[in-house]
């Protein structure tokens, strides 16, 4: 007897469902395989190189800024003590000789104002800020709230 189905109108013979395996040149797919892995393994490497690269330069960077924490701490035992160090002291003189030099060009420039003119500046190790007049004052608290 006949082994094969009808579902639906159509005769189902028994056995694998689906594509036949179409004929592959062994040689060909063992070759592609090769190829494959090769550039999986040149990828892995440029990986490995780009996370090594990365790493590295992290590490230079926790250096610079434990050398930059050191010697914040050594300015700060020496303010502890009443000295004030010298890289301050030039760091204060100079903003001192900036603000004077900005103080005559805008005498100089009468009748122009500038933006910042009335902005607070923060000074930090790290960056300067400015700040808006209105943070420190009455007027800004009242702003703020509303």
């Amino acid at each position: 007897m006949d082994d094969s189905k009808v579902v639906g109108g159509k005769v189902k013979k028994p056995g694998k469902r689906g594509r036949k395996p179409a004929k592959i040149d062994l040689k060909a797919k063992l070759e592609r395989s090769r190829q494959s892995a090769r550039e999986c393994r040149a990828r892995k490497k440029l990986r490995y190189q780009y996370l090594e690269e990365l790493v590295s330069s992290r590490e230079r960077a926790i250096c610079a800024l434990r050398e930059e924490l050191e010697m914040y701490k050594q300015w700060c035992m020496a303010m502890d003590q009443g000295k004030i160090p010298s890289e301050i002291k030039a760091l204060l003189t100079g903003e001192e000789q900036n603000k004077s030099q900005q103080n005559s060009s805008r005498h100089l420039k009468a009748g122009k104002t500038d933006a910042n003119s009335n902005s607070y500046i923060i000074w930090s190790p790290l960056q300067y800020s400015v700040l808006p007049p209105d943070i420190y004052t009455a007027q800004g608290e009242e702003k703020n709230r509303q």
